[in-house]
């Protein structure tokens, strides 16, 4: 009940915060995760996300920062984005017994490639000093 409690408050936070994006939306799904992407200047994006295990022995619902590096590296083709930041979140362990929930912060860099003008491929990496090393892949939505 507790999983299920935690998703229904990440799903009412990312429909609240659609009314803050000023560009380009995004809606992220991987394996693992879900986040929603809000542009704050042309290069760089906050995104409130969750995400778990796959054993589902924890959530953490946080925030990414993303820089994209596309005008930097003179990537002219509207189809790749290649980008890098940093996250921050609160881990919550669902799974053995005793609470060893925690902040957890961390850095992530990907690549995404868009096979069509709205849906598109994700492969990321990200690490945390609660979560650990953790690999992304997934479809993203332009909205």
């Amino acid at each position: 009940m507790k999983k299920i409690t935690l998703l229904f408050v990440f799903a009412l936070f990312c429909s609240a915060a659609s009314v803050f994006g000023q560009a380009r939306k995004e809606l992220n799904f991987g394996l693992v995760g879900v986040n929603y992407e809000i542009p704050v200047h042309k290069d760089i994006t906050i995104a409130p996300g969750a995400g778990t295990s796959l054993d589902f022995d924890w959530l953490n619902l946080g925030v990414k920062a993303n820089y994209y590096f596309d005008n930097l590296f003179g990537l002219t083709a509207p189809a790749w984005d290649v980008y890098g930041g940093a996250n921050v979140g609160y881990a919550v362990y669902m799974g053995n017994g005793h609470d060893d929930s925690d902040l957890d912060f961390g850095l992530q860099i990907g690549g995404r490639w868009f096979w069509n003008d709205k849906w598109g491929v994700y492969l990321e990496f990200a690490g945390g000093n609660v979560s650990g090393l953790s690999p992304g892949l997934g479809v993203t939505m332009k909205l």
